[in-house]
């Protein structure tokens, strides 16, 4: 063992621990030694005879080196009893008893091995760092724990997590926390936030903070493509006595990363990505450059995988980043970006299952069997909408059946470690005999573009993916640098995991399309119009032909990366794709399927038999509509045109109002909810059994309303509504005068003033609960008063009246009193 760390003195409380209990939270501070102590402390525990350890950690870079450097205090090289496997390597045999691994092998051996029989002890290290898999892996080893595996014990450690809900996640767990050891770092900030390219202001920042600060610096920079230019601007111009410019990320051969970890005979300025936040302990480091950037795992819905994209950290990774100038001495943190910006960190980084795409996570409950994930135990629960969505994809892949069971499919694509999407394509290349090219188009869809953004080929093309294996193969040719390197590597970590054997693919717009059909089946696109560039995709979606793309007079297309979310998208990256095609990859679209619909511009009824692809229709011909497909295809075209649609006779219009007036004065007496809102959401219950045979706008306007609506009353309640609310009341003169009932206020009698001679109170409805409101015209029927207290107008109004109207209207009676006239609805009588 080296020199006494931090972690030392909590071990033999965590050995008993363990030893009595089948978890176990550890907190302890970056630099504190968990990652490598802790494992070799436990290895000899009598509850580990003949058992070994499952370490995970989040990062290939950080298991790699702990794995050798755990084989080096045993004096032996990492395989033996020490050992890892990762994404690209594994080094393992048959006496390793510490294997440290990445999340996604963990979860990979959970599903083909679910008591993990031979392993005694699971760790999660920097837990904090709440990626996906960690997070499902400690579900299926917490469920594997309670179910299968009694004697498995689980320990969880971590830096900056707050414990406490894991510890109870885990049971109650005991929950212990180490010190740590640090010297006090000195920040300094920006005045305002850089402007430009990262790796340009870092490296100035480098050069400042070499001539102000001692000892080694560790920049902090978002990825290995930052990394390298930066190094080249440090490079220039070359100076013998400089400082050592050593890279550090996961792609590095073991050489470099060694160079930048372990101590050099000269100063040293160590180039890194979040890797060396907690992961890894870099030796005579005092000074801190940070970018404040780090790229992050993030679903990308025009690509439909996870991208790595560049973000701003949270409070809690720059206290981490800054820590790093504090382990063996004061140190320095520069930050670059200002106080102010500083204040609107996130505090924390969010766990990755809120945001992350969870079709892969999906795809692994339904291998494990659940199918409630809330059955499980989560720190955060996957989020149901997210998730729902993701098996939606995995039913639509053919990897889930209707009911949410996992297929053969599902099982053949769930064993590959790739996203389902991928694994959906290396399944169909295995079918198809055409693993070579399988294996090449899957390491593109999982790295980066080979082509950034406005490079490529300017030629016109008939498949994007189709140019970039023609520039893989060219990068091949030439030796494979940058980019294509990443692609390359990719490409023979598929073709080991498939088996592929020897060979070029042979590669044509049709073959790459197929396979890409299978893995995007919603994106599938038909042109809307010949030469537009415009496209509707199977899922619905409406997409235009993006610049970037090369892709051109294409009636069907694979549309793989689509940007832009609502409305129509833009479509970088497509592949052509033919009608055979499609009819042979799904056979569903062979068969015909009606379609009845309400056709706006015609105003009627119009049905289809259609051959479709989710929202294409691939060919389509015109039928009769059978009787009882016309009534949802008729109720859409009056719900898009509005009840005004329908032929509101005036006895129509006044018998709902009736209706709405009564059931507005008796609300407890359960009278139908006829106002517009209601009568438009329940057409099919009230309209639909008078609808037979009415197929078109014309058929419709025949189709007087007063029937429906008389039916939603029974006989005692048409009567009623005739006591309560009547169509017409009799006046003095004998006429039945009609009434209208407004949506609010007062029902309106409008009617001739000598028609009312005699009576002396207003009329009243509703069993005299509401009293009309009178327009009494004159004998032009214009309005002369509108008014509720009729013997007030005869006393007091219509002296007035009758002054002013007599010698407009001599033919009219304007008795002295009106109380005693006759009254009358025609003029005087000649002579």
């Amino acid at each position: 063992m080296t020199s006494n760390l931090p972690i030392d003195p909590i071990l033999p409380e965590l050995k008993q621990a363990l030893a009595g209990r089948d978890a176990a939270v550890l907190q302890a501070p970056p630099g504190a030694g968990k990652t490598t102590r802790v494992p070799l402390a436990l290895l000899d525990e009598p509850w580990l005879a003949g058992r070994s350890i499952l370490m995970l950690e989040p990062r290939r870079l950080a298991a790699t080196n702990a794995a050798r450097f755990m084989a080096s205090l045993l004096g032996e090289e990492a395989g033996r009893t020490v050992g890892y496997a990762i994404r690209y390597e594994r080094r393992v045999s048959r006496v390793t008893r510490i294997e440290v691994v990445t999340e996604g092998i963990l979860t990979r051996r959970l599903q083909t091995d679910p008591t993990l029989e031979g392993v005694g002890l699971v760790i999660f290290d920097e837990f904090h760092e709440r990626n996906l898999n960690s997070d499902l892996a400690l579900a299926l080893c917490r469920d594997a724990q309670l179910g299968l595996r009694e004697d498995l014990k689980i320990l969880v450690m971590s830096a900056t997590l707050d414990a406490e809900p894991v510890a109870h996640l885990l049971g109650g767990a005991p929950l212990l926390t180490s010190q740590g050891r640090s010297f006090p770092v000195q920040v300094r900030y920006l005045e305002q936030d850089p402007v430009g390219k990262p790796a340009e202001y870092t490296a100035a920042a480098i050069r400042r903070a070499l001539r102000e600060a001692e000892g080694d610096l560790l920049a902090f920079l978002p990825g290995a493509g930052e990394i390298r230019r930066c190094a080249e601007l440090l490079a220039d111009p070359p100076a013998a006595e400089g400082p050592l410019i050593c890279p550090l990320y996961a792609e590095l051969p073991f050489a470099e990363q060694e160079r930048a970890i372990l101590p050099a005979g000269r100063r040293k300025v160590v180039l890194a990505t979040n890797i060396a936040e907690t992961s890894l302990t870099i030796e005579g480091v005092c000074v801190v450059v940070d970018s404040g950037l780090a790229r992050q795992p993030r679903f990308d819905p025009a690509a439909g995988l996870s991208r790595l994209e560049t973000l701003r950290i949270s409070r809690a990774s720059a206290e981490q980043r800054a820590g790093r100038a504090g382990r063996l001495a004061p140190g320095v943190c520069y930050r670059l970006w200002s106080e102010g910006t500083h204040g609107s960190l996130l505090p924390f980084t969010p766990p990755e299952i809120r945001s992350a795409d969870l079709a892969p996570l999906a795809l692994d409950l339904a291998r494990w069997g659940v199918a409630d994930p809330m059955s499980l135990a989560w720190l955060d629960p996957p989020p149901a909408g997210a998730l729902a969505g993701a098996r939606q994809l995995l039913e639509t892949l053919g990897a889930l059946d209707p009911i949410g069971r996992i297929t053969p499919r599902g099982e053949a694509m769930g064993a590959l470690p790739a996203h389902p999407r991928i694994a959906r394509l290396l399944a169909a290349a295995r079918e198809w005999d055409d693993l070579p090219l399988g294996c090449e188009l899957a390491a593109l869809l999982g790295e980066r573009d080979l082509f950034r953004r406005g490079e490529g080929p300017s030629r016109k093309s008939d498949s994007d993916l189709l140019d970039r294996l023609e520039a893989l193969a060219a990068g091949r040719r030439q030796g494979g640098r940058g980019g294509a390197a990443a692609v390359e590597r990719a490409v023979r970590y598929w073709r080991q995991v498939t088996g592929c054997g020897p060979g070029a693919p042979a590669a044509d717009a049709e073959r790459v399309g197929r396979l890409l059909a299978v893995a995007f089946p919603e994106r599938i696109g038909r042109e809307r119009q010949p030469g537009s560039g415009r496209y509707l995709l199977s899922g619905g979606q409406g997409a235009r032909l993006s610049p970037r793309s090369n892709v051109h007079a294409q009636p069907f297309i694979v549309a793989v990366e689509v940007r832009g979310g609502k409305g129509e998208g833009e479509i970088e990256q497509a592949s052509a794709l033919s009608l055979g095609s499609i009819e042979e990859l799904f056979p569903e679209v062979r068969g015909w399927t009606r379609a009845v619909s309400w056709d706006e511009r015609e105003g009627r009824v119009a049905a289809r038999e259609e051959r479709r692809l989710g929202a294409l229709v691939l060919a389509s011909r015109q039928v009769g509509a059978r009787p009882e497909e016309t009534l949802p295809a008729l109720l859409e075209g009056i719900r898009s045109r509005g009840l005004e649609a329908l032929n509101w006779s005036g006895e129509a219009r006044r018998l709902a109002a009736r209706v709405r007036f009564v059931a507005r004065v008796f609300p407890d007496d359960g009278w139908p909810d006829l106002s517009p809102e209601r009568l438009a959401a329940s057409l099919e219950e009230w309209l639909g059994p008078f609808l037979g045979g009415v197929k078109s706008l014309g058929e419709l306007a025949r189709l007087d309303l007063v029937e429906p609506l008389r039916a939603l009353l029974d006989w005692a309640r048409q009567r009623r509504l005739d006591q309560l609310a009547p169509s017409h009341l009799e006046v003095p003169s004998g006429s039945r005068v009609p009434l209208d009932y407004p949506a609010e206020g007062h029902p309106v009698l409008a009617v001739k003033l000598q028609e009312m001679f005699g009576l002396a109170d207003t009329p009243r409805l509703a069993e005299g609960r509401v009293a009309v409101l009178l327009h009494l015209l004159s004998p032009a029927r214009r309005p002369i008063q509108v008014t509720q207290d009729l013997r007030n107008f005869w006393e007091n109004v219509y002296p007035e009246v009758k002054k002013e109207l007599k010698g407009r209207y001599p033919k009219h009676p304007w008795p002295d009193d009106p109380w005693n006239a006759e009254p009358t609805r025609f003029a005087k009588r000649r002579g």
